[in-house]
């Protein structure tokens, strides 16, 4: 199964998220904006915010009380206890620190600074001080959306929620996958053969980061306002909604990682 071409593009004008919004309708007028409909095995990429705030996962630090555990690690890292409250209350397990920032396993699994917490992009009235959470079940909202696009349009489509993150060993963000539905989003290769005829023994794709670090080209990273990227001409084999588990399993199991 080969990819010779892959075309992508930002949804133009896409409105600001509020909470409650249908993302779903959402996407469709954008599509009408760009002279675009869904195709089969299009797979549409939304900024992870985009969909935090239609879930209302906003949470205003001023409403937060943080414990004594998040005062004393907030003096540690010069960050706000109120916000490193929010850290400990997402999160399963501190993996390091440094002033400036908490490395911890999120709950979905994701190793990730700060828990994915942070303000950029998150509108403040009233004298707010309102930061944006993850999504609570990233491949659910997926699921949903790629569902209500399917019954919109008549046709079968992938959908990712991708985030900007760090990475071990190398400078700067790019964009990955928190959830996905309808597609591989860890593509084992293992039995296929090689140019050679070479039996492949280890090689696992994570398709789901990969496009989902395309699209972040597009989508940017501060005032771009393109959190929503339609990418078409991928090949990739059916997935089964039935078995599929997300970006569920692209996070190495704890046993595996070496670098934590």
């Amino acid at each position: 199964m080969k990819t010779s071409r892959m075309q992508m593009t930002a949804l133009p004008d896409m409105p600001m998220v509020q909470p409650g919004d249908d993302l779903a309708a959402q996407i469709a007028d954008g599509l009408a904006r760009a002279g675009e409909t869904l195709q089969g095995g299009d797979v549409l990429v939304l900024a992870q915010k985009i969909v935090s705030k239609a879930n209302n996962r906003i949470f205003d630090l001023r409403d937060v009380t943080p414990s004594a555990e998040a005062e004393a690690l907030a003096a540690e890292v010069d960050k706000d206890p109120r916000q490193v409250q929010l850290v400990l209350d997402e999160s399963v397990e501190i993996v390091g620190k440094v002033p400036g920032v908490l490395i911890v396993a999120h709950r979905l699994g994701i190793v990730m600074a700060n828990a994915g917490i942070d303000a950029s992009n998150v509108e403040q009235a009233d004298g707010s001080e309102n930061v944006l959470l993850l999504p609570e079940d990233p491949d659910e909202d997926c699921r949903k959306l790629r569902r209500a696009l399917g019954d919109r349009f008549g046709v079968e489509v992938a959908v990712i929620i991708n985030d900007s993150v760090g990475r071990a060993w190398r400078q700067g963000t790019m964009g990955l996958a928190i959830g996905s539905a309808g597609l591989p989003a860890l593509w084992d290769l293992r039995g296929e053969p090689d140019l050679y005829g070479r039996e492949l023994l280890v090689s696992e794709v994570g398709l789901a980061d990969e496009l989902s670090s395309a699209a972040s080209i597009l989508q940017g990273q501060g005032n771009q306002g393109q959190p929503v990227v339609l990418i078409r001409g991928v090949q990739f084999p059916d997935s089964d909604p039935d078995s599929e588990l997300g970006a569920s399993a692209l996070p190495r199991p704890p046993e595996q990682d070496m670098f934590r």
